[in-house]
């Protein structure tokens, strides 16, 4: 039924709570696991026409040098989760990425063809979810296959 499973992750504890459902789900069909954790880039990146100043060539290195390290980071911290996923027997890989997090998320979600989509969601409603917005809502709203939602308490 699940060949592929997209398993977005922030590095908080929170968005773990998904593993053991997704560690279930890839032993009883078999599948695949891909890890994923994106970086947002700067306002100023994503929206240039928001700022009057011309963005200067060093500043620019300097976010790009501060990706270079986040991605390093993003990769080891992803590796350990794929490891322990090794060592029970299913196959995993991690993907980092550069972008808004929900489009791109859709994106490697339809680039590497996967069946499902794993993710634990604050739960937040009402004013909360407009103030801090929801990578999950907007999954949801723009997605074209399934998605499993973990809703969590405080951890």
């Amino acid at each position: 039924m699940y060949q592929t499973l997209l398993v977005p992750l922030d590095g908080s504890p929170r968005a773990e709570s998904i593993l053991p459902h997704v560690e279930n789900l890839a032993t009883r069909f078999k599948a695949k696991v891909i890890f994923i954790q994106v970086v947002e880039p700067p306002l100023q990146f994503v929206n240039p026409s928001l700022y009057e100043t011309t963005i200067q060539t060093d500043v620019i290195h300097e976010h790009l040098m501060d990706f270079k390290r986040k991605q390093e980071e993003i990769s080891t911290y992803l590796a350990g989760i794929k490891d322990d996923f090794h060592k029970k027997g299913i196959d995993s890989r991690v993907i980092v990425e550069l972008g808004p997090a929900v489009d791109t998320i859709i994106s490697v979600a339809q680039r590497e063809k996967v069946d499902l989509i794993a993710v634990a969601s604050h739960g937040r409603t009402g004013m909360s979810r407009v103030f801090y917005g929801s990578v999950t809502a907007g999954i949801m709203q723009k997605i074209d296959r399934p998605i499993l939602i973990i809703r969590t308490r405080n951890i």
